[in-house]
């Protein structure tokens, strides 16, 4: 069974530079990074739409990542329930979805095959393949910077 999310704005309780930053705890290690389970989400710019989703580990480890909704308004995977139970949550309206972003000198994509889905209560995450579904994995994002 799944749970179709609406994406939802990041917001300052999870990435406040003025406050703690919470530490993210990856509920399975992200694909080809098994050895870093702890990451914090460090805001890049005022407008809410880059962030550094950063190994506590080695800080030089970071993925950059974007909330999809700027970009890709009609974004609304679909996450099994096995992801719900390892991230220790039932309600959809607690997670926050992010998608990675490659940026290029040509363009700029993002993985929606395999966001980053986060509850907001737990701070544990994991980084889902959306199996059975179309979505790219580079989906070249349309809206300037």
């Amino acid at each position: 069974m799944t749970t179709r999310t609406e994406s939802r704005p990041i917001g300052a309780t999870m990435t406040d530079t003025r406050l703690d930053i919470p530490t993210i705890t990856m509920a399975v290690p992200m694909p080809g990074f098994p050895a870093h389970q702890q990451f914090a989400l460090v805001r890049l710019n005022d407008d809410d739409l880059l962030y550094a989703f950063t190994s506590l580990r080695d800080p030089e480890l970071r993925f950059l990542v974007a909330p999809p909704e700027p970009f890709f308004p009609d974004y609304a995977p679909e996450i099994e329930n096995s992801v719900m139970a390892a991230l220790n949550t039932k309600d959809p309206d607690r997670l926050l979805i992010m998608v990675v972003i490659s940026a290029g000198a040509e363009e700029t994509t993002a993985n929606l095959l395999a966001p980053i889905i986060v509850d907001r209560d737990s701070h544990r995450a994991m980084q889902v393949v959306l199996e059975g579904s179309n979505m790219p994995v580079r989906a070249v994002l349309r809206k300037a910077f």
